[in-house]
């Protein structure tokens, strides 16, 4: 049977089912969902790139990174958590850096977190076993180290709202004779949705539509009450709160992708294509808070990796491999010109006092 049916029984039998629903369905119904399938999704042969996929550098820069909090945290028992691994490229990537600091290798815990069984299938066959598998971070209670995550969050199902008279939220409902047969309905929004433009002091105009990403808040809260010291860092496309909700982005944020073809249907290759939102990186932050988590930094990709000394790293490349070198530095122009904007780094922080990151010390022109 087809995901798409599936969903359509779900709807004649109950009725209409908020989008959030229907996402998550989309992107996670048990063997027939976009990540839990056993397609590839990432790559070439996939519909999407990330930054491990061109090139390894990105994983060597996070693992500068990663070796500087060990330094911060005393030099002592380390855990590194990865949120939704994806192929593993990244943790490969990352490992191989750290393995170069023999004395933080032997105080490596390093946990990758993964609900997708695919997923988990094909990380197992990169990497091996050097590292262990968990199915939730609540199995983590009480870690010192960080938990990381690159493109996670933005996958995240998501609630639709609309501005009417009131807040209104999208359900999905079904008709045969109506185009691809679903159609949206509007339904007042609950308390919990409500409350969340409340926090954030955000006022939508009239005929505004938007996502809220209450998965995203529920996440955050979880790692900040269960981390007993040390950072979490999140790596995503989004904007904090006063560029989310600027006017032209009324329509909001959602969007498809198959085949690296990009489109705003998520009604079509329903369980064949990703759907994502932009994240609201001031909700990380707010909600974060309330758990302990303090700000200690944001910034984009860009000045993330300048901070992180990979103008110097390619300098040395050019000095000791010539001819390898031209091929990095495209690579790294990427990193940096094309994507570097684009994705934005939020670094937090527990019981730590500590200067500033080298990753954080740029300044770049986003704020929280």
């Amino acid at each position: 049977m087809f995901l798409s049916e599936i969903i359509i029984q779900k709807i004649q039998r109950n009725g209409p089912i908020s989008f959030r629903d229907f996402m998550e369905m989309a992107l996670y119904y048990p063997a027939l969902g976009y990540y839990t399938s056993q397609k590839d999704r990432i790559g070439k042969r996939g519909d999407f790139y990330t930054s491990p996929n061109v090139t390894s550098i990105f994983g060597e820069m996070l693992g500068r990174q990663l070796e500087e909090m060990w330094c911060i945290l005393g030099e002592k028992e380390f855990t590194v958590v990865e949120m939704g691994a994806g192929t593993g490229l990244l943790s490969q990537d990352v490992l191989g850096y750290l393995k170069r600091n023999k004395e933080l290798y032997e105080d490596l815990d390093y946990c990758i977190v993964e609900k997708s069984p695919a997923m988990k299938e094909g990380q197992r066959e990169r990497l091996g076993g050097e590292i262990r598998w968990c199915n939730s971070i609540r199995e983590l209670s009480g870690m010192t180290g960080c938990v990381f995550s690159n493109e996670l969050v933005d996958a995240f199902p998501v609630h639709l709202v609309m501005m009417g008279e009131e807040l209104m939220e999208v359900f999905v409902d079904y008709k045969e004779d109506y185009k691809d047969g679903f159609l949206e309905v509007l339904k007042p929004a609950s308390d919990e949705l409500k409350d969340y433009f409340v926090e954030l002091g955000v006022v939508l105009p009239p005929g505004f539509r938007t996502e809220v990403n209450l998965d995203a808040v529920r996440w955050i809260q979880d790692i900040g009450s269960l981390l007993k010291r040390g950072f979490v860092l999140t790596v995503d496309y989004g904007y904090p709160s006063p560029e989310l909700y600027q006017e032209y982005r009324s329509l909001g944020t959602l969007m498809c992708y198959y085949r690296h073809t990009a489109n705003e249907n998520p009604y079509e290759h329903i369980g064949e294509q990703d759907i994502t939102s932009h994240v609201n990186f001031s909700a990380l932050e707010r909600w974060g808070n309330k758990e302990g988590l303090e700000l200690c930094g944001f910034t984009d990709q860009a000045h993330f990796l300048l901070g992180l000394g990979i103008e110097e790293y390619l300098k040395k490349l050019q000095e000791s491999d010539p001819r390898g070198y031209m091929k990095k530095m495209l690579q790294v122009k990427t990193l940096v010109m094309e994507m570097g904007e684009m994705f934005k780094i939020l670094v937090q922080k527990k019981r730590i006092e500590c200067t500033e990151l080298s990753g954080l010390r740029f300044q770049s022109r986003w704020r929280i």
